[in-house]
């Protein structure tokens, strides 16, 4: 008893924050994951409620009263970084987690959160956004979300070495570093964990990214929904672009860039000459040789067909029409 005892006096209390909206289908599952660690330390888990339109409140609800370290706190907006900063003002402790209410996280995550925070003295760590499906097409989405073919290389998605990264996948705070950066911005709808770590690196924090942290994502369950989520994505992303000067790379203007191309390609072709389908063909080809890459089964291969041109499209067409009134 003593030895547990002075773990729990030396190990920082620990408060884990979701911003939930419509996570009927995932909420008990994300919430029992994080009462199971094996963290040693005192830690609470702040659920900031949106206006669900499922039976996101009362799964919550039951879960507070079975657990006494679970406090709900209303989020009228439903807009994730208010929901955020809403969470972080109604805890309590010096390090602040957080997690999505679609998102698993395994038994040792705050117990190796906090011990990559005190070796590193970063202000935000996190790790890879670990997508696993359920149905087909989930699966198939995971793939390509895992995959430089689909994503890009960025390690938060694909893997890679531990150290300095500009972002992290949802990470684990020092409470006085979010304070000292002003908190979320709620003028985000996306992309807002990217433009607070901007802010936190600009005040000297470190941002480190460690591949053992790795969070069980949810992938969207149909066409209609990832081409909304991606869409946002370019968007948002675009906004954080005009805001601060010199955060975009090639990464992030190959979607838009592609989708321009490939629009240019069809219409050239159709009423100039056939060889501007060279193009689309190429990229096509390049769609059909990645879903042969990435997929584990023939029904994977033909849902990447259409999921990967829909992640590239979307993303692009967000970035293309964002306007400059989103900021």
């Amino acid at each position: 008893m003593s030895t547990s005892m002075g773990e729990l006096s030396v190990s920082p209390a620990v408060s884990v924050i979701l911003p939930v909206l419509n996570e009927e289908a995932h909420l008990e599952e994300s919430i029992s994951a994080i009462l199971f660690q094996d963290y040693r330390g005192v830690f609470e888990v702040i659920l900031a409620l949106g206006p669900s339109q499922d039976r996101t409140d009362e799964i919550a609800e039951s879960l507070s009263a079975r657990d006494q370290r679970v406090k709900l706190v209303a989020n009228p907006s439903g807009k994730t970084a208010a929901g955020l900063n809403l969470a972080v003002a109604a805890s309590t402790h010096p390090i602040i987690v957080r997690v999505d209410g679609h998102a698993k996280i395994p038994q040792n995550y705050l117990t190796l959160a906090v011990e990559i925070i005190e070796k590193t003295g970063a202000v935000n760590v996190g790790g890879v956004m670990a997508a696993e499906g359920v149905s087909t097409f989930e699966k198939a989405v995971a793939r390509a979300m895992r995959s430089p073919l689909g994503v890009g290389a960025s390690r938060f998605h694909t893997g890679g070495e531990a150290g300095e990264v500009d972002t992290v996948y949802l990470g684990a705070f020092k409470r006085e570093a979010i304070n000292q950066a002003g908190g979320f911005d709620e003028r985000y709808t996306r992309a807002q964990d990217w433009e607070l770590n901007f802010r936190l690196r600009k005040n000297g924090g470190l941002i480190y990214f460690d591949p053992r942290l790795q969070v069980t994502y949810r992938p969207r369950p149909n066409l209609r929904k990832l081409a909304k989520q991606y869409f946002q994505y370019g968007t948002w992303r675009r906004v954080v672009s005009r805001s601060h000067s010199g955060t975009i790379n090639l990464r992030y203007l190959a979607p838009p860039v592609t989708l321009i191309g490939c629009v240019t390609s069809v219409i050239g072709g159709a009423l100039i000459h056939p060889i501007l389908y060279i193009p689309v063909f190429v990229y096509g080809v390049f769609v059909g040789l990645s879903a042969a890459l990435i997929s584990r089964s023939m029904r994977e291969f033909f849902s990447l067909l259409a999921i990967i041109p829909t992640m590239h499209f979307a993303w692009g067409a967000g970035f293309i029409t964002s306007t400059k009134t989103l900021r």
